[in-house]
């Protein structure tokens, strides 16, 4: 493995593309990188506004992946979303609609909170430590 190599992208399967465009991109306020037609298939990716890692969106095709929608994780929250300010975007994502398994709590690592994406998948938001008064 070479030194200069990161992590590019994870990706996502979804029910199609297009919801999950609109999720990202409308509800998130993710940037669409690459929306590629390559014929049976595109080649989608999405960007959080602060970049980094990027989410491939993969259509489901055919009744593995289909069941799969969601469950990547098995259960357990697998993706995480980090900020620089956690209330504005916990805020923020709630106007929008995100559904939020609990309230914030705050953790040695800083503030965070379980939320679903509308496929299914569990995510953590992670802000920095809340401060303490």
């Amino acid at each position: 493995m070479t030194q200069g190599a990161v992590l590019a992208a994870v990706s996502l399967i979804v029910p199609d593309y297009d919801s999950g465009i609109v999720f990202y991109c409308g509800a998130l306020g993710f940037r669409l990188t690459e929306d590629i037609d390559q014929g049976r298939k595109r080649w989608v990716t999405v960007e959080p506004p602060g970049g980094g890692a990027r989410l491939v969106l993969a259509q489901a095709d055919g009744p593995v992946q289909q069941a799969a929608i969601g469950a990547q994780g098995g259960g357990r929250v697998w993706l995480f979303l980090r900020t620089d300010d956690f209330d504005r975007d916990h805020q923020a994502m709630l106007r929008a609609g995100v559904v939020f398994e609990e309230r914030p709590r705050d953790e040695a690592y800083g503030r965070v909170a379980v939320w679903r994406d509308p496929f299914g998948n569990r995510w953590d938001l992670i802000g920095p430590p809340h401060a303490s008064g």
